[in-house]
């Protein structure tokens, strides 16, 4: 019997999980996977057509992804007991499943026309090499070498996971996942000035791009939002014809803006200039959202914009976690929404980026110079992943992810 309670299981002391609890939270992120990709193959019943959609990969790919990258990394790499300084090279066990390496080991470039096994079949792989995880796990020693390409199988999964809830989010397919929840309105937060070290410190896994530890920085006072931008006040700036004034865009941004036809954020359907209602597709379903509710599905160049417009800015990403880690008893609210940050997303100092990670959504490497850094977590991020110090990034005109942001004084 597990010695663990059940909310030990999607908690972020998972980063820190020995054998037990570790296996408990592989099995809990399979049923998720599994769950997930039986809404997307239901909704391919009613004879749809699949989107032929050029960021995300179709759910097979993903449900492939997700079982050869615990296979390769796990149980066909005699090595994984190295941990952190196993590097891609070296031999290889054969996979289970004939032709993974090349469907699987890196994104192409239109997954959506590669000839995928069927999901009964991926389906099977998936329990299949769960097992052997499970089997392999039991006989590793309990030390940081041995656990970490498990826990990097564990949060590897559950990035995965929100990728299929975004991708049924774009596809209507209908998921019991409720809209971010209103908040009443708190006055922005004052942060002394201090100085503050990015970059994770300490045991437990931490994806690459949080860390390593960074030379303490200097910060000077500023003003953060309580919590993220809601759609009452993006409803402002919608009334104030914000996205008819170019000298509120960058000039990227505003080519943006003429390219896409925007007129509001993502999958929204009406937004009221004179009611100030907003109408946004949650799931399939056209849903109204409440004045008190973060924003969802904005750019990075709406963000921006709307920021200029209010007078204020983003936050860098070190602002950003000052203020989570500092003031999150004095009303700091995150975790309903990734948030933009005003930072480029570039290499820290000492950087090192482990093989693993080529082709994840936690890779940065095609990105490096282009992307914004996202902090925070959304309503679709399972919980054990929700740290103050994780890092997400996309390209500014990405909307497709539950994103909103939050601004600081000029």
């Amino acid at each position: 019997m597990s010695t663990h309670p059940p909310a030990a299981i999607d908690s972020p002391a998972v980063r820190h999980a020995g054998r037990e609890l570790l296996s408990l939270a592989l099995m809990d992120a399979r049923n998720h996977t599994l769950q997930l990709l039986a809404r997307h193959e239901a909704a391919r019943g009613d004879g749809a057509p699949l989107p032929r959609e050029s960021w995300l990969e179709p759910p097979a790919w993903i449900a492939g992804r997700i079982a050869w990258l615990a296979e390769r990394w796990i149980g066909r790499n005699p090595r994984r007991g190295e941990g952190a300084r196993c590097t891609d090279g070296g031999v290889r066990l054969a996979s289970s499943l004939d032709g993974a390496d090349a469907l699987f080991e890196a994104a192409p470039q239109s997954p959506w026309e590669l000839a995928l096994p069927s999901m009964d079949v991926l389906r099977a792989w998936l329990l299949e090499t769960l097992e052997a995880t499970l089997d392999v796990l039991e006989r590793t020693p309990e030390d940081e070498a041995g656990l970490h390409f498990f826990r990097a199988a564990l949060f590897h999964e559950d990035a995965c996971g929100e990728q299929l809830a975004l991708l049924a989010q774009q596809r209507g397919i209908s998921m019991p996942l409720a809209p971010p929840a209103a908040v009443a309105p708190r006055e922005p937060l004052w942060i002394p000035a201090t100085r503050w070290r990015l970059g994770h410190e300490g045991h437990g896994f931490r994806p690459d791009l949080e860390g390593p530890p960074q030379d303490e920085e200097r910060v000077p006072e500023f003003e953060i939002d309580a919590q993220p931008v809601s759609w009452a006040q993006f409803v402002e700036f919608v009334d104030e014809g914000g996205y008819d004034r170019p000298e509120l865009w960058q000039p990227e941004g505003w080519h943006w803006l003429e390219s896409a036809g925007r007129r509001a954020p993502g999958h929204v359907e009406q937004i009221g200039v004179a009611s100030g209602a907003v109408l946004q597709s949650w799931f399939g379903r056209p849903t109204r959202m409440a004045g008190a509710q973060p924003a969802v599905h904005l750019s990075w160049w709406e963000a921006d914009a709307w920021a200029r417009w209010a007078g204020r800015r983003l936050p860098s990403e070190l602002e950003w976690e000052l203020a989570a880690q500092v003031a999150a008893t004095r009303g700091f609210r995150w975790g309903e929404v990734h948030e933009w940050t005003a930072s480029l997303l570039r290499p820290w100092p000492g950087q090192v980026l482990e093989d693993w990670t080529v082709g994840t959504p936690f890779d940065p490497r095609p990105f490096w110079g282009r992307a914004r850094a996202r902090r925070g977590a959304s309503l679709a991020t399972r919980a054990r992943m929700k740290h103050p110090k994780a890092r997400g990034f996309a390209l500014p005109e990405r909307d497709e992810a539950f994103v909103g942001f939050r601004t600081c004084a000029q």
